[in-house]
């Protein structure tokens, strides 16, 4: 170190002094600011990014929110339509039952309806021909009943008799 200040010159000393300065001058001229305006911007839009990036978070969880919310909503619909239509079918099965009861016991009413005018048309047949029948046979015993005196009397009496019992 004795010898560093033995020979130490104040021109060259003051030459780079003055060279130092220079460089100094120099790079903050050209490139100590473009350095920093990059290294700014850099800087920059790493924050611009960061925020965007949070904004997209915020975005995502809103969008995330409101497609549970829609998806909800739409589920409920879908419920109540479901409960609606089973409704609808259950009234219109019960309508079609009601229905066809009432048909078929309208049906019911006509044949019996019908039965019953067939039955009593089919009596007064049977009473008419039981009746035509009958005064046939009335005639023909009649006939040879009232062709013989002795017969008659005895027809007479027995009717006479008959109506005594009762």
């Amino acid at each position: 170190m004795d010898k560093l200040i033995n020979d130490f010159s104040f021109g060259l000393f003051i030459w780079q002094v003055l060279i130092f300065v220079g460089l100094i001058f120099l790079l903050k001229k050209f490139a100590w600011k473009p350095i920093l305006d990059a290294v700014n911007d850099r800087e920059e839009g790493i924050k611009n990014a960061l925020l965007s990036a949070e904004n997209a978070k915020k975005e995502m969880q809103n969008l995330q929110a409101d497609n549970q919310r829609i998806l909800q909503e739409a589920r409920l619909e879908r419920d109540n339509m479901l409960k609606e239509a089973r409704e609808m079918k259950d009234k219109m099965v019960d309508d079609a039952k009601t229905e066809a009861q009432a048909q078929g016991q309208k049906m019911i009413d006509q044949a019996k309806a019908a039965i019953e005018s067939e039955k009593n048309a089919a009596m007064a047949e049977l009473k008419l021909q039981v009746s035509t029948l009958s005064l046939s046979i009335a005639e023909k015993l009649l006939k040879e009943e009232l062709s013989n005196k002795e017969a008659q009397t005895k027809l007479v009496e027995k009717l006479l008799g008959d109506v005594k019992l009762n």
